[in-house]
Parts: C-alpha cells; sequence; structure tokens
C-alpha cells in the first residue's frame, strides 16, 4: 500500500503508476535524500519526538540502504519498480523492511515537498562547486596560454572581416574574462541555492516546535527559508543553474566556433591534436574538430533545458503542483553535458597547437594598420573624420594597386596628404601598430601581461 492510499477506495491503475513516477531519473537524489532524512532524524530527536535509540536505528538503517544503492547504481541497475513512484517513498520503504515500525516516524514533520526541494537544493549546490572547480582549470589553461604566446600577432576580427592585428595573448585572455564571469555567476546562484526548505511541511508549516537551525548547521546551509509556501514553491535556483550553464555553454561554444574556423585549411591558424580530432569514413585525409563541434551542438541542449522550465514553472499557481516533477531531467542533463563539455574543451585546449606564422601573415594583409595610417594624421595636426577619409581612399588605391599601404612611396602617400613624412613606414609596421595601443586594457605587450597578472591573482585567491 502507498503512503498516501488510506483514503482511496481502488489502487491505482498500472497507467497512473508507470505515468506517475518519476523513479527512472530522480533515483540521482539517493545520495542527497539520505543524508536530508539523516538530518532530520537528528532534529526528531533533538525536539523528542524519537528517542536516541530510534534515531540510531532509523541513521544506522539510512546508511546500510545508501551503500545498497550505491552498489546497485554504480552496476548499473537503474531500473527500480515503478511501484515505488519516487526515490523518497522508495527509500522509506526500504527503511520500513530494514528496521521495522520505527521507520514510519521518520517522516513525521516532514513533506514530500520541502523534502524534495531539500534534496534537489543539495544536489545542485554540489554540482555548482564540481562546475565551478572545472571552470577554474579551464582558466589555468587560457593563463598558460596566454602567456605562452604573448608576443604572437594575429588579426583581430569585426563581422568576421580583419580589423586590427592583436596578440594572441590578449585575443586568448578574452575567453578568460568569459569564463571568469560564469564563475562569478554560479557563485551568485549558489548563495540563492543555499537556503534550507526543510521544515516548511507542505505548503504552511509543521505542528511541531522543530529546530530548523539545527537542520541548517546539519545540512551546511548558508540560510533558512523564512516562507514555508515560497520553500516548497520556488524553482528559482533551477532556472537560475541552468541559466548560468546556458551562458556557459554560450562562451564555450564561441570558443569552438573560432577554433573550428581556425582549424580550417582557409585559416590554418591552429591544429587540434589527432587525440580529440576525429576522421571520415570515406575520406582519408579529413580531419574533423568534433569535440568543438560537440561543444557547439550540445549548448542547444542546455539551451532547451533552460526553456523547459521556464516554460514549466511559467503558469502555476501556488504552491507545489505535480508539474515541478519535470524540473529534474533536464537540471540533471544540464549538469552532466556541462560536466563533459567542461572537461573534454579543456584537455583539448591543453594539446593546441597555434600557426603563428601563419597568423602573423594574415595580419599583414588585409590593411589591418589603416586605423593607425589615419592616426598618425591625426598626430600630424589633422581632424580625425579627414584622416579616416584620406585613409579610406589611400586604401581604395591600394586595392587598386594590389599592395599594402606601407608599400605605397612617399610621392603617392604625399598625392593624398602632405602631412605624410618618412616616419610612416616605421608607424605602420605591425609592432608598432600594436605597441600603439596604450589604452588601459588594450592589446599592448604592457597591458597584456598586466591582465595576465590580473588573472593569476584572481585565481589565487580562489
Amino acid at each position: 500500500m502507498k503512503a498516501w492510499q488510506g483514503r482511496f477506495v481502488t489502487g491505482s491503475s498500472d497507467l497512473l503508476e508507470k505515468f506517475n513516477a518519476s523513479i527512472g531519473f530522480d533515483y540521482k537524489l539517493f545520495s542527497q535524500d539520505i543524508k536530508g532524512s539523516i538530518a532530520h532524524s537528528s532534529m526528531l530527536q533533538a525536539i523528542g519526538v524519537i528517542t536516541e535509540n530510534e534515531c540510531a536505528t532509523i541513521q544506522d538503517g539510512l546508511l546500510s540502504i545508501e551503500s545498497e544503492l550505491s552498489n546497485r547504481i554504480n552496476q548499473g541497475e537503474t531500473n527500480f519498480d515503478v511501484k515505488y513512484e519516487d526515490i523518497h517513498m522508495m527509500i522509506e520503504s526500504m527503511l520500513v523492511e530494514k528496521v521495522g515500525d520505527v521507520g514510519k516516524k521518520l517522516h513525521t514533520a516532514r513533506s514530500r515537498n520541502d523534502q524534495v526541494a531539500v534534496d534537489l537544493r543539495l544536489y545542485t549546490i554540489s554540482k555548482i562547486l564540481g562546475i565551478q572547480k572545472l571552470t577554474f582549470e579551464l582558466m589555468k589553461v587560457l593563463i598558460e596560454l596566454s602567456e605562452a604566446y604573448l608576443d604572437d600577432i594575429l588579426p583581430g576580427y569585426t563581422h568576421l572581416q580583419r580589423a586590427q592585428p592583436v596578440r594572441l595573448g590578449f585575443h586568448l585572455m578574452t575567453y578568460f574574462q568569459m569564463f571568469k564571469r560564469d564563475y562569478e555567476r554560479f557563485s551568485d546562484t549558489l548563495k540563492r541555492t543555499s537556503v534550507l526548505p526543510l521544515g516548511s511541511g507542505a505548503l504552511a508549516g509543521v505542528n511541531y516546535e522543530t529546530n530548523r537551525d539545527l537542520l541548517k548547521k546539519l545540512l551546511a546551509f548558508n540560510e533558512l527559508s523564512d516562507h514555508a509556501m515560497d520553500a516548497v514553491s520556488d524553482r528559482d535556483f533551477v532556472i537560475e543553474f541552468n541559466s548560468t550553464a546556458a551562458i556557459l555553454m554560450m562562451h564555450l561554444s564561441r570558443f569552438s566556433e573560432e577554433l573550428i574556423l581556425w582549424s580550417s585549411s582557409e585559416y590554418a591558424f591552429v591544429e587540434i591534436s589527432d587525440a580529440f580530432s576525429t576522421g571520415s569514413s570515406i575520406m582519408p585525409q579529413k580531419k574533423n574538430p568534433d569535440v568543438a563541434e560537440l561543444v557547439r551542438g550540445k549548448t542547444g541542449r542546455v539551451y532547451g533545458n533552460l526553456m523547459g522550465i521556464l516554460t514549466v514553472m511559467k503558469g502555476l499557481p501556488l504552491a507545489y503542483n505535480k508539474d515541478m516533477q519535470e524540473d529534474k531531467e533536464g537540471l540533471f542533463d544540464t549538469v552532466e553535458t556541462l560536466e563533459m563539455c567542461l572537461e573534454v574543451f579543456t584537455a583539448m585546449l591543453g594539446e593546441i597547437k597555434f600557426n603563428t606564422e601563419k597568423m602573423k601573415i594574415a595580419a599583414k594583409l588585409g590593411y589591418l594598420n589603416a586605423t593607425d595610417l589615419a592616426d598618425y594624421l591625426v598626430l600630424k595636426g589633422l581632424p580625425f573624420r579627414d584622416c579616416h577619409h584620406i585613409t579610406g581612399n589611400i586604401v581604395k588605391k591600394c586595392i587598386q594597386l594590389g599592395c599594402a599601404i606601407e608599400e605605397l612611396s612617399m610621392d603617392e602617400l604625399k598625392q593624398f596628404s602632405v602631412a605624410f613624412e618618412s616616419d610612416v613606414y616605421a608607424y605602420l609596421e605591425l609592432d608598432t601598430v600594436v605597441e600603439g595601443k596604450k589604452s588601459f586594457g588594450s592589446t599592448s605587450k604592457k597591458s597584456t601581461l598586466q591582465m595576465i597578472e590580473n588573472a593569476k591573482s584572481y585565481i589565487e585567491q580562489l
């Protein structure tokens, strides 16, 4: 008989049993459920609802169940009977079978509504901390690569068109900034996730003088929820986790897109290690950037999980509704997808090789020093708008002649402005152009080194 079946005349339909059950996926919360139940039993003892011996019996039984379930799940045995409905009722049934009627006392002063909420928060907290560790490792690799390629120059792009030359180390540090923000967003998400709902009951509280501060301490939460109905109705933390994960995946996808482009023959800026590439079943010459492509593709499923939970929650009245059972599968999938993407992407990045000569050649083409030519004329006293127009005409002339700006003779340059002098040629050299950027946060060596040092200081204090 089910725990809630007392008021029912007939049993459940087999179809309902199958449709209603969540045990097929929420078994992943078994460890968190047992942790929450152990804390709850300690609290029940503290307020005199159960004795010390009863508490010890319950906790010994729960620990035994945890070991049993861990072994079964590790061996791939996850096809649990749908008669249990969910992992919470399954563990309770196993407990009663193991320790007898004393196990029936565990659910005193607790509802499945606050029970599942605490389980899901415990799960999310642990996953946030794990994802932050993986993000930390990725940031470390980016710092190492930025240092290693500090002096190498490549084209910076806008609209996928060559725009201005930049240091490769500077370019890579752009992604460090993205992942730094992701790390911090997960820290913010953690603050709002580490709020204990246990003790809220079904929606209105419970008829016992419970000690929720003790529960908070035992389960290492930072705060107590201060509104019972909100505590069991809330899935903002799941939405926020999925949102933060989606942003991180977006950053991984942007990085992947660049590596995919750069590994093509048309760019040939990078070579991805054989260990993280695949070939073609028909074309022997192919070497495909599958890791980057899969990361880019899996970003879509993480977006889908975010939209799924937002759609579930958008029309729900207070308080708990069965719709909220749909909060877990998308969360679990996002966690597993993000963890794998971070791990494999970081490993791939650690073995990547940059074709710096190819990058430098590309940076010398396409009139990437045009802006600097305009700035040169500004230094000679001309208004920037006039300088921009003059430089545009020079570029047009160079395109017609099929030459670089610096290949024009002084006489040819003076046809556009008498302000040109022989020092313009040194001003247009690639290294000079890059070092000419003096503003804070620019691509100059001094500025890029400062970025790297700031990044090192940041991760040292994490």
